[in-house]
């Protein structure tokens, strides 16, 4: 077997670079990061939909207890506008019913008689053209 010593120069080797294999690594690295951003993307609007869900669910909870409060402050109200109670609380301030004799009329000599427009005598009147 026939060896080359190890004293002997080797000539320098030089080798071609494949632009093709750097090329189609480049665009592999480039649609790798595209890729990657996209699901980024996707992520962050699927998280901020859910947080959107939480916030929504959290004001109709919200909404439907005001509804609820409005409801019971209308009762409330109505409780305590009402006739018969009115009545009670003015008999304990003092104050007695009106009776018919306390109840006095308008004259009518004060008031002018309404007048009758022409057009409601005479409907023809109103059309002439």
């Amino acid at each position: 077997m026939r060896r080359v010593p190890s004293t002997h120069l080797n000539s320098q080797v030089h080798r071609d670079r494949d632009v093709r294999a750097l090329s189609r690594l480049a665009l592999l690295l480039l649609s790798g990061l595209l890729l990657a951003g996209g699901f980024v993307f996707a992520a962050r609007q699927h998280f901020a939909a859910v947080d959107y869900g939480y916030k929504s669910e959290g004001l109709r909870r919200e909404r439907e207890r005001l509804l609820e409060e409005k409801q019971h402050l209308l009762l409330k109200k109505e409780q305590a506008f009402a006739p018969a109670r009115l009545a009670t609380q003015a008999r304990e301030l003092g104050l007695k019913p009106l009776l018919a004799s306390q109840v006095g009329t308008q004259n009518a000599a004060g008031s002018r008689p309404v007048s009758v427009a022409p057009a409601l005598i005479n409907p023809s009147v109103s059309f002439q053209r």
